[in-house]
């Protein structure tokens, strides 16, 4: 399960940047921690300052095989075998 923080900053019209203001940390940190394996903690501290539930910070379960998630920006590809 991928996290969504870039998508869920985009929609509430902020910048990863600004994100790391709100939150007291360096932009690297913010990235560092969104692009690895952050904390319960580190997550619920991102949804509060977002306003959002800690669970709309995960892409959502896949409803079949072959679509996918653009990790940029979020967009559902469906993916199709070439006849």
């Amino acid at each position: 399960m991928s996290l969504r923080v870039k998508e869920v900053c985009k929609e509430k019209g902020i910048t990863i940047t600004q994100l790391a203001e709100i939150l007291g940390i360096k932009q690297e940190s913010l990235s560092r921690a969104i692009n690895g394996n952050p904390t319960l903690d580190t997550l619920q501290k991102i949804a509060n300052a977002l306003n959002v539930p800690v669970s709309a910070l995960f892409d959502e379960v896949q409803p079949t095989q072959n679509t996918v998630r653009c990790p940029n920006c979020g967009t559902e590809l469906e993916v199709k075998k070439k006849e």
